[in-house]
C-alpha cells in the first residue's frame, strides 16, 4: 500500500542527476501504545519488528464491494506496547545525539492522532523519562569534563556564535552574580520534585569518541507554534494585574547559511541536565493544552525544543579557547512534539477549540503536501515548488529537507477501533515519508593543531608542581640574589685578622684602620657612582616619560578619532538595523500578502477548473441535444415527406378518378345522344313482363388498392380505381293513344321525345349515384311525360 498523491504524471519522466553527496531516507519508526481498557476492540497488530497490520473494526466496510481486507505497512522499526523508553531512545535518538556532538544537525518529531502517546514518548512520565531528558543526560555525560565556563561562547541575534576571552567572560559572570536574583550553583541545584523522577536516568549513556581538545557549551530554547504563530515559551514578561500583556509572536528569518531561525528567541546557556530540564519544564507549563472528549490533556500547539551545541578547539598550549570565529562549530538538535490531528465531529469542538483544531489540521496537511512534492520531485525529476511558506511549521524546518541533516519521525498510533480512519491516514503518510531522501551531513574540517594538547599541558603542570614541592619552593630567585651580594662584597678589600694577642700589639689596629679607610673611600666612590647613575637614570626616566606622554597624546588623539569613527559606525549600524527591521516587517507583510494572493490564486484556479468543467459538461450536453434534435428533425422530415407524397398521390388519384368519371359521363351522354332510334319499339305485354324477371346490375369485381400501416397499429386501404354501377330501367309501359287521337306522326314524335328524356334522366341519376359512392345503387324509374 502506497500513499495517495494529489496528481501523478501519466509517464514517469527521466530522473535528473542528484546533487553531489550521498543521501539518506527519512527514518520513520512506529510505536503502538497500549489500550486504555482490556475490553477495547483493537484494529492494529504488530506482525514483526518492521511491519504492522491494520484491519477494519467489526461492522465497518472499507471497500465498495463490501470485502473485508487487512493492510500491512512497513517501517524502519516497529515498537510494540511492551517496549521501554530506553530501548526506543537507543535506536532512534542516540545516533542523533552522537551526530550533534560531532557537529551535525538533527531533527526528531513525533506524529500521530490526538491521544496516541506523542507527548509521553517525547517527555516521559514520573519514573520513566522520555527521549528529551535522555538526550540531555547523554549530552552532559559526554561533554561534562570539557565544558567551557559561562559566557565564553556568546550567541548573537543572527543565529551565529562568538567566542570571548576569559576576561570578558569573567566580567559577564560577575555581572550575572551581582544581579538580585539568587543563583544556585549547578552542583547544589535543588531539583523540582515534580520532574525529578523524569531525569533520574541510571544508565549513564554517553558518546565514546569525544574530541578532548575542544571546549563545549550548550544552549537551549523552547518555542510553540499556536494558530500558525510562533511564541517564545521562555520569554520573561512583566507581571501586571491591571493590564496583562499578551505574548508577542516571533518572526522567522534566514541566516547566511540558509538556515531558518526565530528572531528574538530566548536562548539559555545550561551546564547540567537538571538545569536544562528545569528550563524546559518552565516553558512546558506555559504551553497551551486543553481538555477534549478524546484527550484530557490535549496539546493545542506544536512544541519545538531546540538544543544548540557550540564547540571550539583549544590553542596550541591547551590552555585557552582559540580566538578564531571560523573554528567555531554550532550544531543543532530539534525535538518536536506535534499536536495531534483530530476530527471535530468526534471532539465536538466549538469556538477556540474548533479554530485550534482547524489550524492544527491545516499545518499537518501542509507538512503532508510538502512531503508529497519533495517525493515527486526526487522520484520523477520534476522541479515543483515546495510550499514551505504555507505554514510556520514547515517553514521553520525547511533547511533540514533542502539542506543537510538527519531527519527521523516516530509515528505514534492508538490501536483502538475508534481511531481506525485517522490511523489509516497516518500510516499512509508515514509510509510515503520514507521515500523522501535528505542530504547526509558532512564531517567538519580539522583545526590543524596537535591532538592531545590539553592532557599534555595538564601533565606538564602537574610534573612541574611536584618538582617544586620536592625542592622546597622556588630556588632560582634566591641563588641570583646571593650571587649578586657576593659579587658586591668581592669589590671591597678583605679584612685582616682582628684578634689581639698582646697588649703591646701595634700592628693589628693600624692594619684594620687602613683597610676600613680604604673601604670607606671605595664606598664613597660607589656612592658617587651610584648618585651619578641615579641622575642618569632619572634623566632617562624623564626622557622616557616625556616620550611616553607624547606617544600617549598621539595615541589619545588617534583613539579619539577612532572613537568618533566607531560612534559614527554605531550610529550607521543602528540606522541599518532599524532599516533592516523595517524591511523585514515589509517582507513579512509582503509574504503574508503573497500568501493571500497565492491562496486567492489557488481558489480562482479551482473555480476556473470547476467552471471549465461545467462549460465542458454544458457543451457536451449541448452537442448531445443538437444530435438528438437533428435526429428528431430528420425523422420528422422523413415522416412529413412520406405523408406529403401519400397525400399528393391520393390527390392525384382523386383527380384522375374525377376526370375519369367526367370522361365516362361524357361518353355516356355522347352515347345517349348519338344512339340510333328504333323504328317502333314493341310494347311488351303485362303477362310477359311478369314472366320476365327484371335484370339487376351485376356487382363489379373488387377494385385493387394500396394498403398502408397506420400510426396506431392498424391498416388503411387506398383505392386506385373508381367503379361505376349501371342500372337498366325496365321498359316503361306506354299508354295506348286513344282512338280519337289518330295522328300517327305526332304520336311517333312524342314517342321519340319520351325515349330521349328517359335516357337523360337515367344519366343524371347515375351521375348523382356515382358522386355518392362507388357502392351506391340507384333504381331509376323513367320519367313519365305529361299528357
Amino acid at each position: 500500500m502506497k500513499g495517495v498523491r494529489a496528481k501523478m504524471p501519466r509517464r514517469p519522466a527521466l530522473k535528473k542527476p542528484s546533487p553531489p553527496g550521498p543521501k539518506d531516507p527519512v527514518g520513520v519508526y512506529c510505536r503502538v501504545r497500549p489500550l486504555g481498557r482490556p475490553d477495547q476492540e483493537c484494529c492494529i497488530e504488530v506482525i514483526n519488528e518492521s511491519t504492522v497490520q491494520i484491519h477494519p473494526p467489526d461492522g465497518y466496510r472499507i471497500f465498495r464491494n463490501g470485502e473485508y481486507r487487512e493492510m500491512q505497512y512497513s517501517f524502519k522499526e516497529v515498537f510494540g506496547t511492551l517496549v521501554a523508553q530506553k530501548e526506543l531512545f537507543d535506536v532512534v535518538a542516540k545516533p542523533l545525539v552522537e551526530d550533534l556532538i560531532r557537529g551535525k544537525n538533527g531533527l526528531l518529531f513525533t506524529y500521530g492522532v490526538t491521544g496516541s502517546g506523542k507527548t509521553h514518548t517525547m517527555t516521559g512520565s514520573p519514573g520513566d523519562g522520555g527521549l528529551l531528558p535522555r538526550c540531555l543526560a547523554m549530552i552532559f555525560n559526554s561533554i561534562g569534563p570539557f565544558q567551557a565556563k559561562r559566557f565564553v561562547f556568546k550567541l548573537d541575534d543572527k543565529n551565529g556564535v562568538d567566542v570571548q576571552c576569559e576576561v570578558d567572560a569573567l566580567l559577564e559572570r560577575q555581572k550575572r552574580d551581582a544581579m538580585p536574583v539568587p543563583k544556585t550553583p549547578s552542583g547544589k541545584r535543588q531539583i523540582d520534585p515534580e520532574f525529578a523522577d523524569m531525569i533520574n536516568v541510571q544508565d549513564h549513556c554517553k558518546v565514546e569518541e569525544v574530541d578532548e581538545d575542544n571546549v563545549y557549551s550548550v544552549f537551549v530554547s523552547y518555542i510553540e507554534i499556536y494558530n500558525n504563530y510562533i511564541y517564545d515559551l521562555l520569554e520573561e514578561t512583566p507581571f501586571d494585574l491591571i493590564k496583562p500583556k499578551p505574548p508577542q509572536s516571533k518572526i522567522l528569518r534566514e541566516d547566511q547559511n540558509h538556515n531558518m531561525y526565530v528572531t528574538g528567541c530566548t536562548e539559555v546557556e545550561v551546564k547540567s541536565t537538571e538545569e536544562a530540564f528545569e528550563v524546559f519544564w518552565k516553558g512546558q507549563k506555559k504551553r497551551r493544552i486543553a481538555n477534549t472528549q478524546l484527550n484530557r490533556e490535549s496539546s493545542r500547539s506544536h512544541g519545538v525544543f531546540i538544543i544548540k551545541l557550540a564547540q571550539a578547539p583549544l590553542d596550541a598550549d591547551g590552555d585557552n579557547v582559540l580566538q578564531e570565529k571560523e573554528q567555531i562549530t554550532l550544531s543543532q538538535l530539534s525535538l518536536v512534539d506535534l499536536a495531534g490531528s483530530e476530527r471535530t465531529n468526534r471532539t465536538k469542538a466549538e469556538g477556540n477549540r474548533l479554530r485550534e483544531a482547524g489550524n492544527i489540521n491545516q499545518s499537518l496537511m501542509t507538512l503532508r503536501t510538502c512531503i508529497e512534492v519533495l517525493r515527486e520531485n526526487q522520484m520523477y525529476g520534476t522541479n515543483k515548488m515546495v510550499p514551505y511558506r504555507d505554514s510556520k511549521l514547515t517553514h521553520l524546518f525547511k533547511n533540514y529537507f533542502d539542506g543537510e541533516g538527519k531527519v527521523r519521525m516516530i509515528v505514534c498510533v492508538n490501536p483502538k477501533a475508534e481511531d481506525y480512519e485517522e490511523s489509516l491516514q497516518v500510516m499512509r503518510f508515514a509510509e510515503m515519508t520514507q521515500e523522501v531522501e535528505v542530504a547526509r551531513p558532512v564531517d567538519r574540517p580539522l583545526c590543524g593543531l596537535t591532538p592531545g594538547r590539553r592532557f599534555r599541558n595538564q601533565a606538564f603542570r602537574e610534573e612541574l608542581a611536584q618538582k617544586l614541592e620536592i625542592r622546597g619552593g622556588p630556588i632560582s630567585g634566591e641563588t641570583e640574589e646571593q650571587s649578586a651580594s657576593e659579587i658586591l662584597l668581592q669589590n671591597f678589600p678583605p679584612l685582616p685578622s682582628c684578634e689581639l694577642l698582646d697588649i703591646n700589639d701595634d700592628q693589628t689596629l693600624p692594619k684594620l684602620t687602613g683597610v676600613l679607610e680604604e673601604r670607606h673611600k671605595l664606598r664613597q666612590k660607589l656612592s658617587e657612582e651610584f648618585a651619578k647613575n641615579v641622575l642618569t637614570f632619572k634623566t632617562i626616566l624623564r626622557e622616557l616619560d616625556s616620550s611616553v606622554m607624547s606617544k600617549e597624546n598621539h595615541f589619545q588623539g588617534k583613539l579619539s578619532e577612532k572613537e568618533k569613527v566607531i560612534t559614527g559606525q554605531k550610529t550607521e549600524l543602528e540606522r541599518l538595523e532599524k532599516k533592516i527591521k523595517t524591511l523585514e516587517y515589509k517582507i513579512e507583510i509582503l509574504e503574508k500578502t503573497a500568501t493571500i494572493y497565492e491562496e486567492d490564486k489557488r481558489h480562482l484556479q479551482q473555480e476556473l477548473e470547476s467552471k471549465s468543467q461545467k462549460l465542458q459538461r454544458q457543451a457536451s450536453d449541448k452537442r448531445r441535444l443538437e444530435a438528438r434534435l437533428q435526429g428528431m428533425v430528420a425523422e420528422t422530415t422523413m415522416k412529413w415527406e412520406k405523408e406529403c407524397e401519400r397525400r399528393v398521390a391520393a390527390k392525384q388519384l382523386e383527380m384522375q378518378n374525377k376526370l375519369w368519371v367526367k370522361d365516362e359521363k361524357l361518353k355516356q351522354l355522347k352515347a345517349i345522344v348519338t344512339e340510333p332510334k328504333n323504328e317502333k319499339p314493341e310494347r311488351p305485354s303485362r303477362e310477359r313482363d311478369r314472366e320476365k324477371p327484371i335484370p339487376r346490375s351485376v356487382s363489379p369485381t373488387p377494385v385493387p388498392g394500396d394498403v398502408f400501416k397506420t400510426r396506431g397499429g392498424g391498416q388503411a386501404v387506398q383505392f386506385t380505381e373508381i367503379e361505376t354501377l349501371k342500372q337498366e330501367s325496365p321498359t316503361g309501359r306506354k299508354r295506348r293513344s286513344s282512338p280519337s287521337n289518330a295522328d300517327p306522326p305526332e304520336d311517333a314524335a312524342d314517342s321519340e321525345w319520351t325515349d330521349v328524356e328517359t335516357r337523360c334522366s337515367v344519366a343524371v341519376e347515375m351521375r348523382a349515384g356515382s358522386a355518392l359512392g362507388p357502392g351506391y345503387q340507384h333504381h331509376a324509374m323513367p320519367k313519365r311525360r305529361k299528357p
